[in-house]
């Protein structure tokens, strides 16, 4: 009967493919080559930079082009592109020799050559001004004598007379920038004691007297140091006057070149693998460890190597104690309510607020508020002498507050996440001991947020050493050889303007008169930079995980 009433309906097959879709297959296939594609495309653009920065310094062959319509080049092949409908293939050569050639980079169709060859003798020079220079040795000479002559001659005596001369040169300039620097300093100390003494003491004579006096005294003293500077900055400059080095080139022109203003110089078609690699390490200690020249363009970064890692050093240091607490009070403390859901909307929307925006603020609030009012309490005597504002202006330090700022609501963020993480079993059970309120929070609850605190810290850290918008108004230069550090009183001086990386990146590719040239370097400071942030959160990583083994038994 039953089956009469409700009679048995057909049965439906079931597709491989239905079964497929209903199970999910399809999406982990999906999301699985989502993943792959974003790790290719970040691998691909890491290796790329990487190849394109590190690869910057190596030597390469110098090139001697022979012209069908008459004449000769000397260069380093930067590019090629090949023949297509429009145009045969053709060559970029560095030319150099920019004060000869007005070029520093030429195409040439391949059609157009006769024959390329590599002379043994092609010397690559890079100087302290001018740029690169392309030639061959002819003549090493000390005043009006003849020290060598001929290319394997003069080779031998640049390599044992260019140390000594380069030597005696860095002197000399350490003698002018830091010794007659630092007595400027103090000289200037001196002068704002006076200015100083008439401002806390209008009529007080006899304290402005001794301020004067004081003044003498040290002008005296930087008087006899300035003449002892000359002394021996003539001396060293005078042992380098005279040697010279001439060079001819392909265009069979002859310049004579100063020693000490050859910064280095390699021969590249005679050099062996290990000769590479020593120009290649000698490159490389100048770029990290030297000042920049040419317009940012050539010689070193090491202030803005500093620069970058003491702003984010500070930054971090800023912003890790007010992120925690905040999220702490909203965490363990603070209700739940309106106002509450109000503040955390309000966290999040910040962290979307363009970051030139910040750096609006800090000008305004940091530099010409904070800043101009510190001014006006500690350091007056500057602005009544000079007219010249100490805090009143953009710095490391208003950098740093600003960059603390607009990377709060990702610390903020993260170590409200990471404070959820901790299970409520674990407060209940450190509130049955006895604790209270705050011994739980400090002995049970931060311990085992430490590891995510440190995640929102690393973020933190990624995306402030990497802004440039809020720093080109709040203390970024681009040329500050000073470092904010020295051997003065108080040491640090977290007033002064400094180098960043990112900015330099910016003003190397934009602003520089040769772009062509300033590419590689482009994609140098791109590495150095990247490896500079890579480094700075492996060791929060490092700390990370020794603090996750240390207290958090177990992962939730």
């Amino acid at each position: 009967m039953i089956s009469e009433r409700f009679p048995a309906r057909p049965r439906r097959l079931r597709s491989a493919h239905s079964s497929l879709a209903a199970q999910g297959e399809p999406w982990v296939w999906v999301t699985a080559g989502s993943l792959a594609t974003a790790i290719a495309m970040i691998v691909g653009l890491l290796g790329y930079i990487a190849w394109r920065g590190a690869g910057t310094f190596w030597p390469v062959p110098l090139e001697l082009v022979t012209l069908r319509a008459g004449g000769e080049t000397l260069g380093e092949v930067a590019d090629r592109e090949s023949a297509d409908d429009d145009q045969p293939a053709r060559r970029l050569l560095r030319v150099a020799n920019f004060e000869l050639s007005g070029k520093h980079f030429e195409w040439f169709d391949e059609p157009a050559i006769t024959a390329t060859s590599r002379p043994e003798w092609a010397t690559a020079v890079e100087r302290l001004e001018g740029g690169r220079f392309h030639g061959f040795p002819t003549r090493l000479l000390h005043g009006d004598e003849i020290v060598a002559q001929g290319p394997a001659a003069v080779w031998q005596a640049f390599e044992r007379e260019h140390p000594r001369v380069r030597s005696r040169f860095r002197r000399a300039l350490r003698l002018d920038r830091g010794d007659r620097g630092d007595l400027q300093g103090e000289l200037r100390a001196a002068r704002l004691a006076v200015v100083q003494a008439g401002l806390d003491a209008p009529a007080d004579k006899a304290r402005q007297a001794a301020a004067r006096e004081a003044e003498q005294r040290v002008a005296a003293r930087v008087a006899a140091a300035a003449e002892r500077i000359d002394a021996e900055t003539t001396r060293l400059r005078g042992e380098n006057a005279g040697w010279a080095v001439e060079f001819r080139t392909a265009a069979d022109e002859t310049v004579v070149m100063p020693l000490d203003q050859i910064v280095r110089a390699w021969q590249p078609n005679r050099l062996s693998l290990a000769g590479k690699f020593g120009v290649y390490l000698s490159r490389w200690g100048e770029f990290l460890g030297d000042d920049p020249r040419e317009a940012n363009s050539a010689g070193g970064v090491f202030p803005a190597i500093w620069g970058t890692v003491a702003m984010t050093l500070i930054m971090a240091l800023l912003v890790a104690p007010f992120g925690v607490l905040a999220a702490l009070y909203l965490k363990e403390y603070a209700g739940r309510g309106p106002i509450t859901t109000a503040v955390r909307v309000a966290i999040n929307n910040l962290a979307g607020v363009p970051s030139i925006v910040y750096g609006a603020f800090g000008l305004g609030f940091f530099c010409y508020g904070v800043g101009a009012g510190i001014d006006e309490l500690f350091f007056k005597a500057s602005l009544v002498a000079d007219s010249q504002p100490t805090f009143g202006t953009g710095g490391l330090l208003w950098a740093a507050l600003t960059l603390a700022l607009l990377t709060l609501p990702v610390v903020i963020v993260a170590t409200e996440e990471a404070l959820a993480a901790v299970p409520n079993s674990m407060r209940e059970g450190s509130y049955a001991c006895g604790a209270g309120k705050w011994q739980t929070i400090r002995r049970i609850v931060l311990p085992r947020a430490l590891p995510g605190i440190m995640t929102g810290l690393i973020l933190a850290m990624a995306r402030g050493a990497g802004e440039v918008a809020p720093l080109m108004l709040v203390g970024v230069k681009k040329l500050a050889l000073d470092l904010p550090i020295d051997g003065s009183f108080p040491f640090v001086h977290p007033e002064r303007e400094f180098m960043h990386l990112a900015y330099l990146i910016y003003d190397v590719g934009f602003q520089s008169p040769n772009a062509q040239a300033a590419q590689p370097m482009v994609f140098t400071i791109t590495f150095l930079l990247v490896t500079i942030i890579a480094l700075l959160n492996v060791t929060a990583i490092w700390i990370r995980s020794r603090l996750r083994k240390r207290f958090v038994a177990q992962q939730f």
